[in-house]
């Protein structure tokens, strides 16, 4: 390896851990969280992250579906009655429906007597 060839491995590999630190040093409120869980019957996966002004969740469920609901604060603010198989509530100043800026934490929970595979998408502020 030449010295210029490893003058520029080295430069790509700081880049790359400068980019790495960037988007890992990167707020909550930035995070657009997104997950997919395999859930047994009975079992909950959740997902959170701060909101100051609004909040949109999406989730899926394979299967007989899952029960969804939103907290802020730890507080279910929006839920389903029975389990489907996807799920969007939207919470926004704007529309007046915004409980205020805290913690929003999306939520399913498999009810059923089978396995499920849900996906949880939480988004907030700038991010929609």
């Amino acid at each position: 390896m030449s010295v210029l060839t490893a003058r520029l491995a080295g430069v790509a590999g700081v880049v790359a851990t400068a980019a790495t630190l960037a988007v890992a040093g990167a707020g909550s409120a930035s995070a657009n969280t997104v997950n997919t869980y395999g859930l047994a019957p009975g079992q909950t996966a959740c997902i959170q992250q701060y909101a100051s002004y609004q909040v949109r969740g999406d989730g899926t469920a394979t299967g007989g579906g899952a029960k969804f609901k939103l907290l802020d604060n730890g507080v279910v603010v929006q839920n389903t009655a029975n389990r489907v198989n996807s799920y969007a509530v939207e919470l926004r100043s704007a529309y007046g429906n915004f409980p205020g800026p805290g913690y929003s934490s999306l939520c399913a929970t498999n009810t059923g007597t089978t396995n499920t595979i849900v996906t949880l998408h939480l988004r907030t502020d700038s991010e929609f």
